[in-house]
């Protein structure tokens, strides 16, 4: 039998961000590609991220986590997510402790701290910006990605055009437009996200400032689509709005499933995203699933 088979999850959300959480701490399987589709493909069961635990590797953290997309590519960092670990971790009763306010995630990405600032609301620490071509990464150099050469359309009269470029544990390209809900993004990602400038694909970010602290946003998730919400594109919308003094160093950024509050702390570099979860409901794996996988 499938070692996934009638294995607990909870189905959860944060802002609309549709997360399934998997714990596999204490056991050795490793979720594969297919069956990362397989779960998503079946009913009731589709994600944009699958947030799957595994025991610390770092001395000091409380889970490694691997984080998974709908086409079962793996990703670097989720904020959404993120959150959803985090309440998972401090308040199911099957796989959280209630008593702990804090604890410290790794994905591949890095170091994710998070802080309970309610029943519901989570803070988590998704570190510094990378904002060096090759840590983004590009596929060529450029000395200032918080513009970089790239346009969608005619020369003279591009749709889309000189995004900002920043990691935040996946690759993000952010545009600046007036409104974002103006493009038809279902066509325009995924023609963004497999562009050849970008080596490992990318999030594509539609971004107005409409205030010196608040930004609306639209996302296109690499490996995922259209999602309601996305924790790191709303980060790197931030700091790519910061980079061309377009906002302030802390921001409310509106996407279609509501409101994140994102700051890039002066004192360290790190950005801080701070916003609510749901939890929708608890199930396991039928075995049937992973037939095909």
């Amino acid at each position: 039998m499938n070692a996934l088979a009638h294995r607990r999850f909870l189905r959860m959300n944060g802002l609309g961000n549709e997360i399934t959480v998997l714990d596999l701490r204490g056991a050795k399987p490793v979720v594969s590609e297919a069956q990362a589709r397989a779960i998503a493909a079946a009913p009731g069961l589709h994600f944009d991220q699958l947030m799957v635990l595994h025991d610390p590797r770092t001395a000091g953290t409380d889970a490694f986590v691997r984080i998974y997309n709908t086409d079962g590519s793996e990703a670097g960092a989720c904020g959404n997510g993120t959150r959803c670990v985090a309440w998972a971790m401090m308040a199911d009763p099957q796989m959280g402790d209630p008593t702990r306010r804090s604890l410290t995630l790794e994905t591949k990405g890095g170091l994710l701290p998070a802080t309970r600032l309610s029943e519901l609301v989570f803070t988590v620490d998704m570190g510094k910006p990378r904002l060096a071509w090759d840590e983004i990464p590009l596929a060529e150099p450029f000395h200032d990605t918080s513009g970089f050469e790239l346009q969608i359309g005619p020369i003279d009269a591009p749709v889309l055009h000189t995004p900002g470029a920043v990691n935040m544990g996946n690759p993000h390209a952010v545009f600046f437009v007036d409104d974002p809900y103006r493009f038809n993004l279902e066509q325009i990602g995924p023609l963004l996200e497999n562009h050849p400038i970008f080596p490992d694909r990318a999030n594509i970010g539609l971004a107005a400032v409409k205030a010196p602290d608040h930004i609306v946003l639209r996302v296109w998730e690499r490996g995922a689509g259209i999602t309601r919400a996305c924790g790191s594109g709303a980060c790197a919308a931030l700091v790519a709005a910061v980079r061309r003094e377009l906002s302030q160093r802390k921001a409310t950024v509106s996407l279609p499933g509501g409101d994140l509050v994102i700051e890039w702390r002066e004192s360290d570099g790190h950005v801080l995203m701070t916003g609510p979860v749901e939890l929708e409901r608890e199930g396991a794996l039928e075995p049937a699933l992973f037939a095909a996988a």
